[in-house]
């Protein structure tokens, strides 16, 4: 076996991307996007037919603003994106809520029913789907009122220990600690160098959420998320998920070395005594963490400029 498939037998393989293509060729068990894919697949002419039904859809609600339409183009367009890539793996697809809303309890809530709402026109219920979110203290206590409803939540833009402490005391279904942002920020800001790929800060981040997960018995899934190497990828085999882009899958797929299991819940070991943050320790502890709250308020802002990016692509068809 190649280690793709060496790693399918160890892990749940998801595919990071929203290139339809790259799906059907890697055959991942379920698939991720986020603003920044959907921004380049609605770039890609192959995809123009989902843009212009969007679109179409947003426009016959006359009661709606421009602005309004244009935002609702844009979700409509990450459900049928959604949709389409839902036809092609077994497992769930995650779908993002606008990274705006990261700091609104309520209108995040509202946002995922809407978008779960748009999913069950498909014929797509909330077995098949995931909604994404923002790790912020607003955000996971979102996903706790979702998740009692009954829709899962994948938590993403996960760089600190008091995120996923959080996270699995809200009851959250996934998270998406992020590997290889961690590892820019270190090398940015440290002089940090990394012989062994077990010596990468966002392999022993996502190592320990892992452990501690498994030690104190939380049903939350870990997905390894955000690689900039196929080290970092084989530094965690036996997560529960990894996330994967379509190049880092073709590395994988055409390895055909030995792939050794470096996590396995049965062994798995914390000394992270249990917790249950309250929003007060929660702020305190992310705010300690210069690293996490950097690449959080990146994250965001990132997600919101190729959010605005799509709705101006959008508003030019």
């Amino acid at each position: 076996m190649n280690k793709l498939e060496q790693l399918k037998s160890m892990t749940t393989v998801v595919a990071d991307t929203g290139d339809i293509r790259s799906i059907a060729q890697y055959q991942p068990q379920d698939a991720t996007t986020n603003p920044s894919l959907l921004l380049k697949a609605a770039q890609d002419d192959h995809f123009r037919p989902f843009l212009d039904q969007a679109l179409e859809q947003a426009q016959s609600n006359t009661r709606d603003s421009d602005a309004q339409r244009i935002t609702r183009a844009a979700d409509q367009f990450a459900v049928l994106m959604g949709a389409e890539i839902a036809k092609l793996v077994p497992g769930v697809v995650s779908t993002e809520v606008d990274a705006r809303l990261s700091f609104s309890t309520p209108e995040t809530v509202n946002k995922a029913l809407n978008l779960v709402e748009a999913y069950d026109r498909l014929g797509l219920g909330t077995d098949r789907i995931l909604i994404k979110i923002a790790a912020t203290w607003e955000g996971i206590q979102a996903a706790k009122i979702l998740e009692a409803q009954g829709i899962h939540c994948n938590l993403t833009l996960l760089f600190g220990f008091g995120q996923a402490q959080a996270c699995a005391d809200a009851g959250v279904f996934l998270i998406s600690p992020f590997v290889g942002r961690i590892l820019d920020w270190y090398k940015q800001n440290t002089n940090i160098e990394i012989i062994d790929p077990l010596d990468d800060p966002g392999v022993q981040s996502v190592t320990r959420i892992f452990n501690y997960y498994k030690t104190h018995g939380y049903r939350t899934v870990v997905m390894g998320a955000s690689f900039r190497n196929q080290g970092q990828i084989e530094a965690l085999a036996g997560c529960d998920r990894l996330t994967i882009s379509p190049d880092l899958l073709a590395a994988l797929q055409d390895d055909s070395g030995a792939l050794t299991r470096k996590l396995d819940a049965a062994s798995a070991v914390s000394d992270a005594p249990k917790q249950s943050p309250f929003e007060a320790s929660f702020r305190y502890d992310l705010n300690a963490d210069a690293m996490a709250t950097d690449k959080l308020s990146d994250g965001i802002r990132r997600f919101i400029a190729d959010q605005e990016k799509l709705e101006q692509l959008i508003k030019s068809c």
